[in-house]
């Protein structure tokens, strides 16, 4: 099984083109099924979580071919609506064709999704959305059976802002006759992705970015061609590696906008950021410094995903940050590892209190889901020594060539079998 080989302590430096976004490909992609025809999407990125949703197209008909960052996706003849387990137990966010097969069918069969480990994460809001809409879905023997015979356009009112759900609501009232409103809606910037590449496709959809999404359903959709936005977690990652390890880097292809929260902390912490259309600059001489209280919140607030990725770069700084995660239960899997490298982080229920020790020190660490296993990346990036991070399949979910990048940068990263 490979790993990388991490060689500390070299600054960053250099430009970089983040790639796309992962967390908006994904319900792209699955958007797709909406209309018969070829639909073109440009800057994909080639992630495992990208082919699993492939493969899952492949599987209910349709033909999915990659060139270079481009995909085509022909939906003009499905030949089925129900996805195996061992496809759907590759990602948790596969969920989502559940509200692209009932409008496009009016029926779908799938089993729970996988994904990484992070403690609850129920799909209720998903389906008690969809059974708004009027989907009759039926779990039994750990399957969802979901008929769509009475879709028509109502209020949908998500108890909490769920980007999954959000999105599967959409999805699903693109096929429902009459007006959907979704109040409550996660307001993420991928969320606003997905409603410019439906506008793309012909819907009648707004207030993306909005907490209400209006949807006049019913609409004939058409194939589109569309750019997918840049990966703003990946635009993070790449700027806590260079805060961790300090130098001087330059990110393409990403809104600073996105990551108001994430540039704010790392300003806090002694960097200095130059933002413009699509492009972050970021410069760190100094050990990063303690910032006021972390705690992840739904967007414009601090980005779940962004949390373990900062914690390990601050953990190797100076003074003390608190981190409250407020989204996922389980989600400091990666604080043990971290801690295998000398981190000081203790942990009480939502709660991990960081002190900074100056520097981390090389270790032997395992990756433990996604962003856990780039925060170890980003810890070893900057720790004293050699670090060896494996489990590498967790960070090929939601990064395209991580090592390769990082090189580019002046990173002595490899990876070896």
């Amino acid at each position: 099984m490979s790993y990388y080989e991490i060689q500390g302590g070299r600054p960053l430096y250099g430009s970089l083109a983040v790639h796309g976004a992962k967390n908006s490909v994904l319900p792209i992609l699955a958007a797709c099924l909406l209309a018969p025809g070829q639909s073109v999407i440009h800057n994909c990125p080639d992630l495992s979580d990208v082919a699993a949703t492939l493969d899952i197209l492949r599987l209910l008909g349709c033909r999915a071919d990659r060139e270079g960052d481009t995909v085509v996706i022909d939906a003009t003849a499905l030949s089925r609506w129900d996805i195996p387990e061992h496809l759907m137990r590759e990602m948790r966010s596969s969920v989502i064709f559940l509200g692209a097969l009932l409008a496009r069918l009016g029926t779908a069969e799938l089993s729970y999704p996988g994904g990484c480990e992070l403690g609850p994460r129920p799909i209720d809001l998903h389906l008690s959305a969809l059974r708004a809409l009027g989907a009759e879905i039926l779990e039994e023997q750990g399957a969802l059976c979901c008929r769509g015979n009475s879709l028509r356009g109502r209020e949908v009112c998500l108890s909490i802002p769920s980007v999954g759900a959000t999105e599967n609501a959409m999805l699903t009232a693109c096929g429902c006759p009459g007006l959907t409103t979704i109040v409550g809606a996660a307001q993420e910037p991928e969320i606003v992705d997905l409603q410019n590449f439906l506008l793309a496709m012909g819907a009648r959809i707004s207030g993306a970015g909005t907490p209400t999404i209006s949807v006049q359903g019913g609409v004939t959709l058409h194939p589109a061609q569309y750019r997918v936005m840049g990966d703003r977690i990946a635009a993070a990652t790449y700027l806590c590696a260079a805060a961790a390890a300090r130098g001087e880097i330059e990110l393409t292809g990403v809104p600073p906008e996105t990551l108001t929260a994430v540039l704010s902390c790392l300003e806090e912490a002694g960097c200095t950021l130059h933002t413009g259309p699509d492009r972050i600059a970021l410069a760190c001489a100094a050990p990063l410094r303690g910032i006021s209280p972390v705690r992840t919140a739904p967007y414009p607030g601090f980005p779940t995903d962004g949390q373990a990725i900062l914690m390990a770069a601050l953990a190797g700084g100076e003074g003390a940050t608190l981190f409250v995660e407020n989204i996922f239960d389980a989600r400091y899997r990666h604080v043990d590892e971290l801690r295998r490298m000398g981190a000081d982080i203790q942990l009480a229920g939502r709660a991990a209190m960081v002190s900074g020790v100056g520097r981390l020190h090389g270790a032997a660490v395992r990756s433990t889901d996604l962003r856990g296993g780039a925060a170890l990346v980003v810890a070893g990036l900057g720790a004293e020594g050699t670090t060896q991070v494996s489990e590498l399949r967790h960070i090929r979910r939601g990064y395209q060539e991580l090592d390769k990048n990082l090189r580019t940068l002046g990173a002595d990263i490899r990876e070896l079998p």
